[in-house]
């Protein structure tokens, strides 16, 4: 049976965190930890290497910072899932790094099971929005810029709306399911349709557009 272990990309650069890290990929028997780079014009040349499955991507770092990083690795490798490493001072950066094509965040203090699990998450489509600190943090980034309007979500019907709407609540495919008596092919359809609807390209970036475009305001006013 061929390995189908999924391929990280470790960017860091304080050497003893990468180094962690990357023991730490490599003792998850389904990962496999493919590559590491120091700054970020060698996470750039890594991915265009390995074609990593998902990229553990530090803001801070010289040559070229993980906002630039990935901003030329999503748009390069769409496949590509980034999961951004972050201090809670550096949330404008985090969401800039969202709306680059990142899938989540997660904190440099956050344990082991929790990265791990961040990445097995962003390598299935999902973001990182459970914790309700992130939700928070998008929510209040988003608010602070000029709004376009809300017309790409007036195209969506009903139905899709809720699927929105569920989506902004963090629920997972099975609790969206289960809300809304559909079965769980039915709503990855719908996900779908959704990404393609709305020319996002996952659950994070679908967030980010309902806060900016209102469409999580007009859900408080009912």
């Amino acid at each position: 049976m061929p390995d189908q272990r999924i391929k990280v990309l470790v960017a860091e650069d304080q050497p003893l965190l990468r180094a962690s890290l990357m023991e730490l990929v490599a003792g998850d028997p389904r990962l496999d930890a493919a590559a590491e780079a120091r700054d970020g014009r060698q996470a750039v040349e890594a991915a265009r290497r390995v074609r990593p499955d998902v990229v553990l991507m530090d803001i801070r770092m010289p040559v070229m910072d993980g906002l630039e990083a990935t901003r030329a690795i999503c748009a390069a490798h769409p496949g590509t899932k980034v999961v951004i490493l972050t201090t809670f001072d550096l949330d404008e950066y985090v969401y800039e790094a969202l709306r680059a094509g990142a899938t989540g965040f997660l904190l440099k203090n956050a344990g082991t099971d929790e990265i791990l699990r961040a990445v097995h998450i962003a390598y299935e489509g999902n973001a990182m929005l459970a914790p309700e600190v992130t939700k928070r943090m998008i929510a209040g980034l988003a608010a602070r810029r000029t709004h376009p309007g809300p017309d790409r979500m007036a195209m969506l019907s009903d139905r899709e709306r809720d699927v929105v709407a569920a989506i902004v609540r963090g629920l997972s495919n099975e609790e969206i399911a289960a809300a809304l008596f559909l079965s769980r092919a039915t709503v990855k359809t719908y996900l779908s349709r959704l990404f393609l609807k709305l020319g996002v390209r996952d659950r994070t970036q679908l967030v980010i557009l309902a806060y900016e475009t209102g469409f999580v305001d007009s859900l408080r006013s009912l």
